[in-house]
């Protein structure tokens, strides 16, 4: 995965929660334009993708590269494999590079959970790096999942902070936006996956944050790994092929802005999330949304309920 810092920097140095950026996405030196750029009824995304611009697998291959590979070795964190699908995105000489390897899933973690003890071991003897990172792995589980019973009622997850975004869509674009794009699988689909893996990326890790994007592609469909798909999956554009690799593209910018705010506000795990930098972190997702998606934003606030709701349950989550 190629490093973007300069790229990210510029872009949340320059935008305003309310504002749309005009910036050009500046040439990375040394950038390889391995993607060749067909005619594609896509029109917007310079970094994020919306699946429902999307009209067909086809449509799609202009894009992004997919390459099917076998006999991949495989990793401490993967387990062994054999199969791997490897998707490029090159944007403005930037690219992304997100790689999808066949393994465990988060089907193998739910039959474990509801298993004996023995099948708990042999999950860790298969994939010793969620029994390293159990903690982890809890604690973003949590924080992507509604859990009144822990955190008290109102309790808020990722897909409320995407909800949240895709309200804060000016009202001067929205009457411009096609009702596809304003359904589960546009902008709040884009949005939820771009916010969750920037903050699994700042507070734990890229790696922690690739792993639980990964188990849950390979639950949505397995057939991603070899391309071996039927004529259904292809043509469902919500649910097939389109949408699954959409999502593993839109993981991989998440993961690059996760860093660069990660290192921006100095975030770590013993980090303390006041409103503030909450919503500080929150309107630099929507920045990037906004150059991204050419859409402007209301601003977070310190005193939105879902800022100070998400606030205190990261922390009562990390204090543990």
């Amino acid at each position: 995965m190629v490093m973007l810092r300069y790229f990210f920097l510029i872009i949340l140095i320059v935008s305003a929660s309310c504002q749309r950026s005009e910036q050009a996405m500046p040439a990375k030196k040394g950038g390889q334009q391995n993607v060749k750029q067909q005619s594609s009824s896509y029109t917007i995304g310079n970094g994020a993708l919306l699946s429902t611009r999307f009209t067909s697998f086809t449509d799609l291959k202009t894009i992004i590269k997919i390459e099917y590979r076998e006999n991949i070795p495989g990793t401490v964190r993967s387990g062994p494999v054999k199969n791997e699908v490897r998707l490029t995105h090159v944007c403005g000489g930037h690219e992304v590079i997100s790689v999808l390897k066949s393994g465990l899933s988060q089907t193998d973690f739910v039959n474990a959970r509801k298993g004996n003890v023995w099948a708990k071991i042999l999950l860790g003897l298969k994939c010793p790096y969620a029994l390293l990172n159990k903690n982890d792995l809890a604690n973003i589980e949590n924080l992507g999942r509604r859990r009144p019973w822990i955190y008290g009622m109102g309790d808020v997850a990722f897909y409320d902070l995407a909800e949240n975004m895709v309200s804060h869509i000016s009202d001067e674009d929205r009457v411009l936006i096609p009702s596809e794009d304003l359904s589960e699988k546009g902008y709040l689909n884009t949005f939820n996956h771009i916010a969750a893996q920037a903050f699994m990326t700042s507070v734990f890790s890229e790696t922690t944050a690739d792993f639980v994007a990964d188990v849950h592609e390979l639950f949505n469909m397995p057939e991603l790994i070899t391309g071996n798909f039927t004529e259904v999956q292809l043509n469902d554009l919500s649910e097939g092929p389109v949408d699954n690799y959409v999502d593993m593209i839109n993981n991989e910018w998440g993961q690059e802005l996760g860093k660069i705010l990660r290192e921006k506000y100095a975030i770590d795990r013993s980090t303390h999330w006041t409103p503030q930098l909450m919503a500080d972190y929150l309107n630099d997702i929507q920045n990037y949304h906004s150059w991204a998606l050419q859409i402007a934003f209301h601003p977070f606030r310190p005193s939105n309920d879902v800022v100070i709701r998400f606030s205190n349950k990261i922390n009562k989550i990390l204090e543990n």
